[in-house]
């Protein structure tokens, strides 16, 4: 049997889109989007992306952030980037997750003085 990825073994309604999948709107372009990094209680690291820093922190301290933070809160926000698009945060946070612990660290402390 050939499996396909991109097909479902539930019948859709031709042209119904899926309601799961948020649609960006004008608003969702223009707000600012955020890179951050938080310390964990295990002394780790955390970095992600939000459009609320406040919420994002509060959701990981919950419980209801990442996978990641889940076992390891609360934690303490370190530093945060503002980018002009979800994009182009999407796009630091991949280049601030491959630094090194030591990297991150001055990244921070530079950030905070």
């Amino acid at each position: 049997m050939n499996h396909n990825a991109n097909t479902s073994p539930l019948p859709t309604k031709p042209g119904k889109k899926s309601s799961s999948a948020k649609q960006p709107t004008k608003k969702d372009s223009r707000e600012p989007w955020y890179v951050y990094m938080v310390r964990c209680s295990d002394e780790t690291i955390y970095t992600g992306i939000t459009n609320d820093i406040g919420k994002r922190v509060d959701k990981h301290n919950t419980g209801k952030g990442a996978k990641y933070t889940k076992s390891r809160g609360p934690v303490i926000l370190l530093a945060s980037w503002k980018y002009e698009n979800k994009s182009a945060a999407s796009k630091a946070e991949h280049s601030y997750k491959r630094l090194s612990r030591a990297s991150k660290a001055r990244l921070i402390d530079l950030t905070n003085s």
